[in-house]
This record gives structure tokens, sequence and C-alpha cells, in this order.
């Protein structure tokens, strides 16, 4: 590689892209499947290595003032002894922007320090050595003060955890190494290619990004998946890449022909803090310094950390002050409104991710009958089998019943054509609807009035909790939809409609059963709910704020139940499922996937 080549790239890269932020190089050399969905998709996932990191930096990140005397001293020299704290720094001939978290006046030259939060790398005899990526990143910061004119004298990485400093050689190999780093992560930025996950690698377990990555459940879902769809259809090969992730110059194909062995499947968290339920008429949702407070009629009555706040539910006529809305949107909390009667009207949220190789592949799948009918026969599949399963365990319907459902669910895999399925769901429903209410133990002598579903408006109490149920899921969904990076308004099993979540209602199908229905069963089998919590009106039956109450704390319940993964094993809470079956979702259409497996339970 001649010296001009590089550069000449470079320039021809950053006309169509930003400068490569160092910390993005960094997440190169740690793994070129991180460092995509950072810097190119935007997306990021907070855990306990990154917050231990932000106080790792909290000393260094309090930037120097930056006068004419250091801008002077950086140009000619830092003196010995003289310190400059966050100094931001670009370079047009190399692409990068960063910035050094402490520079130090040495004996021989500035000497760059970067402080990380884990421990060094231990050598054979116990030596304690730089790990590659952070050497990387000091040699950046070396390479981008030498270019502004700044001798440098020597690099540090400071570890944390080891309470120590480690020198870093500024070698012309780690340079080298460096400037190829630039190159290969600009490419990849440019090929808009995903790199398939490592192997049953060990930082995975420590990466911010794996309930994202998620990297045994992708190859498996790359590769595992029963039916392989046509090759026009899905062509998920990863060009280009070696196992690393580096662009190589001639590398042979990375696509993956054989279902890969899954070691160990680590349960991806990601389900963390809590959701403010308002109901009062005239309660105002507002904001003092770090906490979220709740009002009503002046009075303080509920004060809760942000930090803490997953969502925030608004019924009726309750508030949120425009102070709440910046720090809702600035904390990424959900804020849902919901009318007096509990009907889902909209969702407040903050910019989604970009999404966009996803969403291509969405608006292009749409267009492809074949695919769409793929998807709609494995949700309506895997929905009739859970409404199957919920009745065995619940419920005393007659084994005509059970067998009948059984026949519906196997014959999705037969349906041609759209039309079809959905009539082959609607007798499904049917059969489970007409032996609902042996479910349905009820408590003391009064029992529900259910004779079959209905909605709009729903005319008993049974209808009135599963609609409500049936709304919250579709609140739920839409929003993980939003947060994943696709069109929660383009579905392949319903219908698009003005106003209508098409594709949360899809994804919704398989969970009825198991979270809306449950619900239901459980509040009116525990008595938690009795004829007393409903009003019962020409325009409907719907919930008081006491069978609200009541439902929030069984829906939060069931939402906090542990399930185990049917193809992975380990347990996660429904409300997780959600979003690792949305992530699935949204590999198959970004070409990473074969196939997209519905949510089942035994």
């Amino acid at each position: 590689m001649n010296a001009a080549g590089p550069i000449n790239t470079l320039d021809a890269l950053m006309e169509a892209q930003p400068p490569l932020p160092v910390r993005r190089l960094h997440n190169y050399f740690y793994c070129a499947r991180l460092l995509y969905y950072q810097w190119v998709e935007n997306l990021f996932e907070e855990n306990a290595d990154t917050i231990a990191g932000s106080q790792a930096h909290r000393n260094v990140d309090k930037a120097s003032s930056f006068d004419e005397e250091k801008k002077a001293a950086l140009a000619e020299g830092l003196p010995e002894g003289a310190r400059l704290r966050s100094l931001k720094l670009e370079s047009r001939e190399l692409g990068l922007v960063g910035v050094v978290d402490l520079l130090e006046g040495g004996p021989e030259g500035a000497e760059v320090v970067d402080y990380k939060k884990g421990s060094a790398r231990r050598g054979a005899n116990g030596e304690r050595t730089a790990k590659e990526a952070d050497a990387v990143q000091v040699a950046a910061h070396a390479l981008m003060l030498a270019e502004a004119g700044m001798p440098v004298g020597g690099a540090w990485i400071y570890y944390a955890e080891d309470k120590r400093r480690v020198r870093v050689e500024l070698t012309e190999e780690l340079y080298d190494m460096t400037r190829r780093g630039i190159l290969e992560a600009k490419a990849l930025g440019e090929s808009r290619h995903c790199p398939p996950p490592l192997v049953n690698d060990p930082r995975c377990q420590y990466c911010s990004a794996y309930p994202i990555c998620l990297p045994n459940e992708s190859r498996w879902w790359a590769a595992g998946y029963e039916e392989k769809v046509e090759e026009e259809q899905m062509a998920f090969v990863f060009e280009g890449f070696s196992e690393r992730g580096h662009v190589l110059t001639n590398a042979a194909t990375g696509a993956v022909t054989g279902a890969p062995e899954i070691k160990v499947a680590p349960r991806p968290d990601g389900d963390a803090g809590e959701i403010l339920v308002v109901q009062t008429a005239g309660a105002q949702v507002g904001q003092r310094g770090d906490l979220f407070t709740v009002s009503v009629k002046g009075e303080v009555v509920q004060k809760m950390p942000g930090h803490q706040l997953r969502a925030i539910y608004l019924y009726g006529a309750a508030q949120l002050t425009a102070q709440a809305v910046a720090t809702a949107l600035e904390l990424n909390i959900d804020v849902s409104y919901f009318s007096p009667a509990g009907r889902f009207l909209g969702l407040l949220r903050g910019l989604p991710t970009s999404g966009v190789d996803a969403r291509m592949g969405q608006y292009e799948f749409f267009q492809k009958e074949a695919i769409r009918l793929k998807l709609a026969r494995e949700i309506i599949r895997a929905k009739i089998h859970n409404q199957r399963v919920l009745m065995m365990r619940n419920g005393d319907a007659p084994e005509g019943a059970i067998k009948k459902l059984a026949e519906l669910r196997d014959m999705t895999a037969e349906v041609n054509d759209l039309t079809v399925l959905l009539g082959v769901e609607g007798m499904a429903a049917k059969v489970y609807f007409e032996h609902f209410a042996s479910m349905l133990k009820g408590k003391g002598a009064w029992r529900f009035d259910f004779e079959g579903r209905n909605r709009r408006p729903p005319r008993d109490p049974v209808n009135a909790l599963l609609s409500l149920g049936y709304s919250m899921l579709a609140k739920e969904l839409t929003g993980v939809i939003h947060a994943v990076g696709l069109d929660p308004f383009l579905g392949f099993l319903h219908q698009p409609r003005y106003g209508r979540p098409a594709l949360a209602l899809d994804l919704m199908e398989e969970f009825r059963p198991l979270i809306a229905d449950s619900v239901a069963i459980s509040l009116i089998n525990r008595g938690e709910v009795g004829p007393d919590d409903f009003v019962n009106a020409a325009s409907g039956t719907f919930l008081k704020d006491a069978g609200r109450r009541a439902f929030w704390e069984g829906y939060f319940r069931r939402m906090d139940t542990e399930v185990s993964h049917p193809e992975f094993g380990y347990k996660m809470s429904y409300r997780r499922m959600l979003e690792v079956q949305a992530r699935q979702l949204w590999r198959f259409l970004r070409g990473e996937a074969a196939g997209y497996h519905a949510f089942t339970t035994r």
C-alpha cells in the first residue's frame, strides 16, 4: 500500500461519510459488528460496563479551558508538567475526530493518556500490556496530534480496575495497523453490509450491544431455520468479511451453510425500569431536577427518579408539563396517552434509530406476496398453537375442540392464499372463543357472562378486559417496533390503514393468548376484579379506576413473568421476549435471517 493510497481513498469516502470518531475505531477493533451498529445504524444500549466506564472518565471529562495560551502550547509543544483534559481533535487527512482524555507534557514531548474502566491484558509472565483496541485508540490520537504539529513522546492507558497505567509503544507497526483500521472501518460503513456475529466469543458477554446483536441467536436465525426461502428472495451473504469482521481484499464469501453450534446463549437482559401510571383526572406530571413528580391540586403525591422510569401512561385529563416532556424525550422514556376508558390514543417518544437497512427490506418484502404469506402463516400458526395450549392448561373444553385447533394450526402450513389463511384464523377463533368460558372459574355466586368475543365497544366485562389487554399489547409492540428501527404501520398480515400500526398487530397475534387472554383469565379466577369494578352503559362496558388498577397489577405481573425461549432455552420476561421477537423480524427484513420463528409455548 503506497503512502498516497489511503489518503486518496479517505478523501473519496469523506465526501459521503462524516469523520470516523476514534471511539468507533476502538469499536471496530473490538468487534466490527459493534462498529456497524453504533456508527452506521446509531444503535446504543447501556449496560453496567458502559456506566462504569463513564464513572472512570468522570475526572478527565472535565475539559480544560482552551485559551490562546493553550493553543500556542499545543502548536509549540506542551511544557513538561502541563496538562490538557478532554482535548478535541480532528484530522482531515485521516478522516478522524476524537477527544484525548488527558495530554501531559513530558521530557520527550506530549504524552497521551486514555482512561479505560477494565483491566490490562496479562502476558505469559504476568506482565500487563494494553489491549489491541486500546492501543489503536491512543495511536490514532498520536497521529492526529502529529498532524497538528505536536510531537508525541509516549502513550499510556490507565486501567481503572488495576489502578495503574500501562505504557503503549508507538511503533510504526502500530501506526500502520491504525491506518489500515481506519480505512477498513470506513469501508465497512460505506458498504452497508453488517458483519456476521462473533462465534462463541467471550467479548460478547461484556458488550453493551449484546441485547441488540444477539450473536448466537442471530447465527441460528441465519442458518438454522427449517425452511430456506428462495435464493432470489433472500440472499443473506456476508461478503468481504473474515470471521473477525475486518474487510479483506480478496476474502471469500462468509455465507453460513449449516446450522451453527450454539454452545452458550446467555439471557439477553434489557427490560429494567418502572412504569408510572397516572389516571387521576387533573393530575399533572412535572419534573424537578432529576425527579418526575405527580401533583394533584397542586400537592405532590409521588416522586420518581427519571433514570428508574421506562414509560409513563397517562389516562384522560392527566397532563405532562413541557419540562417533563423534554426530560422524557432526553431519557428515552415513552409517554403513552389513553382515553378515560382505556383506549390507546398515541405515543410520545424521541427520534427512532436509523433502521434504514431494515426499513428498505420491509418495504421491498411487502411487495413480495410469497414472503408476506410465509410470515403470515407462521404468525397464525403460532397464535392458534398458543390458544390451544392456554385452553388445555386452564379450561375443560371438549377433546373435539382441542383436536380441531390442532388441525387448523397444522393447516396453516399448506395455505397458499392470504384470504384463505384469514379464514383458517377465523375458524380457530370461533372454536377458541366458543369454549373460552371453560377457562373462567369465577369466585362466589357471581359469574361473568361471556358468550363470545365482541368489541368496539365491548359489551361485557370479559370483553372489556380483553379489549384493554389487546390495546396495551398493541401499544407495547408499536413502541418496540419503533425502537428497533422498523415501520410499525406496514404489516404483512394486517393491511395498512390510516392510523393502524399493522406490523404491531402482526407481532401481537402470537402473544394475544399468552399475555392479554391470560391476564383476563387470571384477574377473574383470582377474584381480583368483580362486578363493582365495571361501568355498564349504552356506549359499552368499561373498567372503573379501581378495576383498572387491578388490571395494571395483573398486566405488569404477566409482563414480568419469565418464560423459556422455545429455541434457546434461557428464560426472560414476556416484556423482553417482545423485543427479541421484534429483533428477529428486524434481522429477517435486513437480510440477515432466513425466516421468522414466531413465539410458541409448550
